[in-house]
């Protein structure tokens, strides 16, 4: 056992390259022990206009590939997570225009609903998909970029959430026993769910090779878990479609139809006084815990630094899982930490209720996720003249 251990390690362990951090947010808390993590990112505590929130990335791709933005506006405020495969270029290109879209929508329609995310998200899907087919011939292997996508918009007292692929949104509301529940608020689109299995298979009959087993995973066309997405154009237009050349996203036969969609799943929920808080996470956190042990971390822990409480808490468990310690985890470059764990994305979102009467104002901001990159909320779009 010791020498699988010892496999394992060698297999993650690279000499380190140190590099200067964008953002080491060295606020006291109960994690400090943990801040030394060169490809952890963090916002311990911001305000917005229904409470506050905690934000969080760590990276173990070479580039990483999760996108994600908070933006904070006067009585709404957005949560984006990006989960991108295959590349950046499809996270990326939602977290520039996914919520310009919405908020143009917004103002021409002056409310918000389920409708208008997702015309937001096929406004984005369709922009992505342009964008492979000008410049397909240069670069073609952008039609295998993808991207999940999860957004969720608290709008006055109304909770309004998208999704497509397996990240995860979860509320935390306290129980009849002042115990912390944990309730799931989205659906999960990965071949590893029955349900998606299923569902594939009766809208492709004429395709016995539509879900595979691979290497003991379910895989759509024995290629990719996720069944809904932006982007991954060379399994939604046969024109897209990728030469042997390109062997992990060859396939042999042209596909009829769409194979993947970006048809979201979508749901609202007026939020009630006991629902306390939101966690917003793309599937590298929820691989590692459930939903009770996330809600429990952020219920039982100082608001301050939750998100990068919750990381550091699979970061740990992931270390345990390839039997070595999480000192030497933090060393692993990236690129060779990717087989250890995936890039995380995490928001906490609190809600204080009783602020909704009170309209306190907040600054109205865009912040995103690891690149560290902080201006002005497009929430502003609300205001410009139709």
């Amino acid at each position: 056992m010791l020498s699988g251990a010892r496999k394992i390690v060698s297999a993650c362990w690279r000499p380190v390259r140190r590099y200067v951090r964008m953002n080491r947010d060295d606020s006291a808390d109960d994690d400090h022990r943990f801040s030394d993590d060169a490809l952890l990112w963090s916002r311990d505590l911001e305000r917005h206009f229904l409470g506050e929130f905690s934000f969080a990335v760590v990276q173990a791709n070479e580039v990483i590939e999760d996108h994600s933005q908070v933006e904070t506006g006067r009585a709404a405020t957005f949560i984006g997570v990006y989960d991108g495969h295959g590349g950046p270029e499809a996270s990326r290109f939602i977290a520039d225009n996914l919520f310009v879209h919405l908020m143009r929508l917004a103002r021409d329609g002056g409310t918000m609903s389920e409708d208008l995310l997702k015309n937001a998200i096929s406004a984005t899907e369709n922009g992505f998909l342009s964008l492979v087919r000008r410049t397909y011939a240069i670069k073609p292997v952008i039609a295998a970029i993808g991207s999940c996508c999860l957004v969720g918009i608290i709008w006055g007292g109304t909770l309004y959430v998208a999704n497509l692929g397996d990240s995860r949104a979860v509320v935390g509301s306290l129980g009849h026993s002042k115990k912390i529940i944990a309730e799931q608020l989205t659906k999960e689109h990965n071949a590893s769910v029955e349900e998606v299995r299923q569902e594939l298979r009766s809208m492709h009959p004429d395709d016995s090779h539509i879900v595979v087993m691979k290497q003991g995973v379910w895989r759509i066309k024995g290629i990719i878990q996720v069944s809904r997405s932006i982007g991954d154009a060379y399994l939604k237009r046969p024109e897209f479609s990728l030469d042997p050349s390109f062997p992990r996203f060859h396939i042999p036969e042209p596909i009829r139809r769409p194979v993947l969609t970006a048809e979201p799943s979508l749901s609202t929920r007026v939020l009630q006084p006991n629902d306390r808080f939101l966690i917003f996470a793309s599937d590298g956190l929820w691989e590692h815990m459930t939903n009770e042990e996330a809600v429990e971390i952020v219920y039982n822990n100082p608001r301050a630094g939750s998100a990068k409480r919750l990381i550091n808490k699979a970061l740990k468990e992931a270390a345990r899982k390839g039997h070595m310690r999480y000192e030497d985890l933090k060393k692993v470059d990236k690129g060779n930490r990717r087989c250890c764990h995936d890039d995380i994305t995490v928001a906490v979102v609190y809600l204080d209720h009783e602020l909704l009467s009170e309209k306190i104002a907040v600054p109205e901001l865009s912040i995103q996720g690891f690149v560290d990159t902080t201006g002005p909320s497009k929430f502003s779009i609300l205001q410009e003249k139709i």
